[in-house]
């Protein structure tokens, strides 16, 4: 299953075309964030910068990061958006965050805990926005405490409470105080950053303040790992559950896949941190470093030999003969089965072209899904990332703070007086790295991407109907709001946000899903067969007369 890089045709041709059409200063500005991939010499792309008015772009809001993404798949919380009824409505259910109640945690209460299925907002009106909406906020609290009796209620802050000045921390901190359980805010407000990348920061900051090491009596276990970045789409964190049980391995909490509050409280008796979606929650993995000595490592559990890599990653840190046995007999087992379903949906897939433009990291993780399906990846960016999610973390140096990352609150982090305890010694940790072990590095998409492959950060309408055209892909990945656009060109759009509800496409059991599932759409012909009416019928030329 080795990939082979390819040298594609420069794509001067199509980014000149797709310029053209902007207004010169637009142009120049979407032409920083469109690069030709070199293998040879890293080039810089423009990132994390504000989108252009009037571009139909694929981004969410701040509020969205925080609110939607990581505390979302949060089970045992309330999340209450204070703000408009509009704002909390978008982001209830607007993901696949999959969860279970088992009524056996002695964690849970006896039927379990789970909030998710509920839309919780104070539901702010003309006069609250006149007047203040503080005091509807208190209410709001006490109400869901009385109804429900949470363990903890989280508060987030929408557009209008930014503009109003609300103070949701000082209710937050009163109402904590009156109710006896843990309840927090964040000052998420949708225009605070350029994407929900702000959001995502937001979070991890009130996360690793008023969650995590609330607790120290964590479960216990001979390879205590947490599991950053992975949001159980499509009940991804169920088979990544299952998998670690068999191996042995205790999986503390789950950030935020399949999540408790509890388990949030307990992550920092985790030995090991290993980051899936680098973007979304690299901020608490370096917090927890700095705070708990926990190190962290960029896994990735997308692909059958991504999954072998990251696993084997994992047993080489714990240095454990009975451990890494065991991985070796899972990954033995598991690829002959994915290798044999591999081998018969690539009659299908080889050759054929994909493109992705994920938020996340999933537009390079599923990278490795493509190529073990012999796919190439002519094309692929990110909604909302960075440059080190493109050019890896060396860069981050160099990366100058701009006015709008100062809208992010930076917290103090130092090392906790009685809990930091370093995990490995600094010889155990010079050990590992001699022998080409990275702790806290990515090495970012492009490195993996082909010569010449097109890549385009915070891609617009406009630029990816052109390169559907031009490319003529035999599958497009993106999200629900590119979907039909897309099909209605004759390309089938493979959502990656929510799987189409399909899925689970993590481990080895997700790697078979994916694998059938793509043989599927890119086999079929029907997207060919179908004509829009215009496509088929004479053009009706219509004239306006007018008599004078």
């Amino acid at each position: 299953m080795d990939s082979k890089k390819i040298n594609f045709k420069d794509p001067a041709e199509i980014k000149e075309e797709i310029l053209q059409k902007y207004p010169r200063k637009v142009a120049m500005k979407r032409a920083k964030s469109m690069v030709a991939n070199d293998t040879e010499q890293a080039k810089e792309i423009q990132s994390n910068v504000r989108t252009i008015p009037g571009i139909i772009t694929q981004r969410g809001c701040t509020y969205a990061g925080c609110k939607g993404v990581v505390l979302g798949p949060t089970r045992d919380v309330i999340n209450l958006t204070h703000g408009p009824i509009g704002c909390g409505y978008y982001s209830w259910l607007t993901r696949r965050n999959q969860t279970n109640t088992p009524s056996q945690d002695p964690n849970d209460k006896i039927d379990g805990e789970n909030y998710i299925p509920y839309c919780f907002s104070t539901d702010m009106q003309d006069e609250n926005i006149v007047f203040g909406g503080e005091k509807k906020l208190m209410e709001a609290i006490r109400e869901a405490y009385e109804i429900f009796k949470p363990k903890a209620i989280s508060v987030f802050s929408t557009c209008p409470i930014g503009l109003i000045g609300d103070d949701v921390h000082q209710v937050a901190r009163a109402a904590s105080e009156e109710l006896g359980i843990n309840v927090f805010g964040f000052s998420c407000e949708g225009y605070r950053g350029v994407s929900q990348s702000a959001g995502h920061h937001i979070a991890n900051n009130g996360l690793l303040t008023h969650v995590v090491g609330r607790n120290d009596n964590g479960p216990e276990g001979k390879f205590k790992v947490n599991l950053l970045g992975e949001y159980n789409i499509g009940g991804d964190a169920f088979v990544l559950e299952q998998m670690f049980e068999e191996l042995g391995i205790t999986l503390i909490s789950t950030f935020s896949g399949n999540s408790t509050i509890t388990a949030f409280e307990q992550a920092h008796t985790a030995d090991l941190n290993m980051v899936m979606c680098h973007r979304s929650i690299n901020y608490i993995a370096e917090m927890m470093e700095t705070k708990y000595g926990i190190p962290w490592i960029k896994i990735n559990f997308i692909g059958a030999d991504a999954t072998a890599k990251s696993l084997r990653k994992m047993a080489v840190y714990f240095d454990d003969s009975e451990l890494s046995a065991k991985v070796e007999a899972y990954i033995g087992k598991n690829m002959e089965i994915a290798e044999k379903v591999r081998s018969e949906v690539v009659k299908t897939t080889k050759g054929k072209l994909a493109m992705m433009f994920v938020g996340g990291s999933r537009a390079h993780h599923y990278q490795d899904l493509f190529e073990e399906l012999e796919m190439p990846t002519i094309a692929a960016g990110y909604e909302f990332a960075h440059r080190d999610d493109y050019e890896g973390r060396q860069v981050l140096p160099g990366i100058k703070v701009d006015a709008d990352s100062r809208n992010i609150e930076e917290i103090s982090v130092s090392a906790d007086p009685e809990r930091y305890k370093p995990r490995k010694t600094e010889e155990q940790m010079a050990m590992l790295e001699s022998k080409g072990f990275k702790f806290s590095d990515y090495e970012g998409m492009m490195a993996q991407m082909s010569n010449n492959a097109l890549v385009i950060d915070d891609i617009t309408h406009w630029e990816t109907e052109k390169l559907v055209e031009y490319f003529q892909p035999a599958i497009f990945c993106a999200g629900i709001k590119e979907k039909y656009a897309v099909q209605k060109m004759g390309v089938p759009l493979k959502q990656l946000h929510s799987y189409d509800y399909g899925g689970p496409y993590a481990g080895f059991e997700g790697v078979i899903n994916f694998y059938k599932e793509i043989e599927r759409m890119v086999g079929t012909k029907i997207w060919q067969l179908i004509k829009a009416p215009w496509q088929g019928e004479p053009e009706i030329v219509g004239t306006v007369g007018m008599e004078i």
